[in-house]
């Protein structure tokens, strides 16, 4: 039972980390916290709901949809209100987010009532697969899988093309980067939009085995938050290994104290490591 439980940890870790890697970016890119995060997420949520429910597409097959679709929309959220702020106190950006995800979740509770939805027919609905006496649900694999793959992409978009090194620049410092001919604007508007891309992919892929909800997102954005901190502003590696320390330990507290208590145990690891490490366990 223990090693079921850290297994599934560890699975749900790689997702957290996916949702994390996109607001790790922002934040040690454009120093912005993005209070919204966990909306764009539901919203990914529920084009693969609502595709399932109207077209009978398999949520798998909505991922360049929904993709492409939260991209867009964190484009425009810079492009209007993100450049606005971006030179005002940090305070003003915060709370521009936070007045974003307010209107997002009670749109959404307006335009799809408060109720729970689920995908109950998807391709990967109810297959199972064992190792031993580990039994793995297909969902949640696929979903650690593609989470996996998808900030494996990132990583490698970041350290190894121009246009990551430009956003690495820009990160380190913005006004030498713009010394230096790269177009600050143009990298922050594509990193809000791959930070979206993110969410895109994690809001599919949770979709096939959590339900749909207008509050689904705040709990994966308050996490988002956590895992960031874990593992350092900026940090790619970080968020990752960050993520599924939070898996672990939501997994292991609901298995020893309750499920009442799994998320306490997050936030008291959380309060622990800052003791320690103000800036995380991979910041510098």
């Amino acid at each position: 039972m223990l090693g079921q439980v850290i297994l599934s940890g560890i699975l749900i870790g790689f997702v957290y980390s996916l949702v994390a890697v996109g607001l790790t970016l922002i934040w040690g890119v454009m120093d912005i916290i993005n209070f919204a995060h966990g909306e764009f997420l539901m919203i990914s949520m529920y084009t693969a709901f609502w595709m399932y429910a109207l077209l009978k597409w398999d949520p798998l097959f909505t991922l360049p949809l929904a993709s492409f679709l939260i991209f867009a929309i964190s484009f425009l959220t810079y492009k209007l209100i993100i450049k606005k702020v971006l030179d005002a106190p940090g305070l003003t950006a915060l709370l521009a987010t936070f007045g974003l995800s307010l209107f997002i979740r009670n749109l959404a509770q307006f335009l799809w009532t408060p109720n729970y939805r689920f995908i109950t027919e998807s391709i990967v609905t109810d297959k199972k697969i064992a190792f031993g006496t580990l039994i793995i649900g297909m969902p949640q694999m696929v979903a650690a899988l593609g989470s996996v793959l998808m900030t494996g992409l990132i990583y490698y978009f970041v350290k190894k093309t121009r246009m990551g090194m430009a956003i690495q620049a820009t990160a380190l410092d913005r006004d030498t980067a713009k010394l230096m001919g790269i177009d600050t604007e143009k990298v922050y508007a594509v990193t809000f939009g791959i930070s979206g891309i993110c969410v895109g992919v994690a809001g599919v892929l949770l979709s096939t085995f959590f339900p749909v909800y207008p509050e689904a997102g705040a709990l994966y954005s308050l996490l988002a938050f956590v895992i960031v901190a874990f593992g350092g502003f900026g940090n790619i590696q970080g968020a990752l290994l960050g993520g599924i320390i939070v898996g672990l330990a939501e997994s292991l507290g609901g298995f020893f104290l309750g499920t009442q208590f799994k998320y306490a145990v997050v936030f008291l690891l959380y309060l622990l490591v800052l003791q320690f490490r103000p800036k995380g366990l991979f910041g510098w």
